[in-house]
């Protein structure tokens, strides 16, 4: 997604608690199509956001674009074949829904007063195909997913009714694409696919995982002046996983 806005003349900063990590995905992307900057933040705390925001501010007289990134799993709000809901350990849970939510409410808050104060801004949120229809397993990822739709859809509402129409707020709604968090749940060593890789295939009509630059066109569209009329989306980049039913 750094690398698509870069290309579209964007100035891209990547905002991080893993700093070191997101000055090697800078490098990266620097090194391919231009600058990227590094600010550390962390999206689970308010004073952490604000002072990041008011760096950037420093260099730069607004923020046009918010994409809220941050995200992740854990084991212990996962539930294997062989275990029960009863096994849900609360506390993973609780780290799930405040990095995937939290972590998304968190910073619309922070950059979302700095653009009611411009006027305009666009905010992209990323849900997932796990808040669409229930899928098996991931119950506490699902349910922060499934909220930060709901939260997508109704800061839409607030900031289109409150300060006006030209901030908007939408989401994508991302199917699977193989990350370092779900590759072993998803491929074996050998590059097959496990189980539940071959029943995600499946049910995707394209037949395939994503790719990370199949991204790029939506978060293009919806942070540009084409999507102003465009508020409140979930928009699904899934291979059409999110209509099929296996029928």
């Amino acid at each position: 997604m750094g690398t698509g806005l870069l290309k579209a003349g964007v100035w891209v900063i990547l905002a991080d608690i893993r700093e070191e990590n997101a000055r090697a995905n800078a490098k990266a992307i620097s090194d391919s199509v231009g600058n990227a900057s590094v600010i550390p933040m962390n999206v689970s705390d308010p004073a952490s956001i604000e002072k990041a925001c008011n760096e950037i501010l420093k260099t730069h007289s607004k923020i046009d674009i918010l994409i809220n990134a941050a995200g992740g799993n854990m084991p212990g709000a996962t539930i294997n074949p062989d275990q029960e809901f009863f096994d849900l350990k609360i506390e993973e849970m609780d780290k799930v829904t405040d990095l995937n939510f939290k972590g998304t409410v968190l910073p619309s808050m922070v950059v979302g007063k700095i653009m009611a104060k411009q006027k305009s801004g666009s905010i992209i949120n990323i849900s997932s195909m796990a808040a669409m229809p229930s899928i098996t397993r991931v119950v506490g990822y699902s349910a922060a997913k499934a909220a930060v739709s709901n939260f997508t859809q109704w800061m839409a509402m607030e900031m289109g009714r409150k300060y006006g129409n030209k901030i908007r707020v939408n989401a994508l709604a991302t199917g699977f694409f193989i990350g370092d968090q779900n590759r072993a749940l998803l491929t074996n060593e050998d590059g097959s696919y496990t189980e539940r890789g071959n029943l995600v295939i499946q049910n995707t009509p394209m037949g395939r995982f994503g790719e990370a630059e199949e991204l790029i066109g939506a978060v293009l569209f919806l942070s540009s002046k084409s999507a102003s009329f465009v508020t409140g989306v979930i928009l699904p980049v899934d291979g059409g996983f999110s209509f099929f039913r296996g029928v």
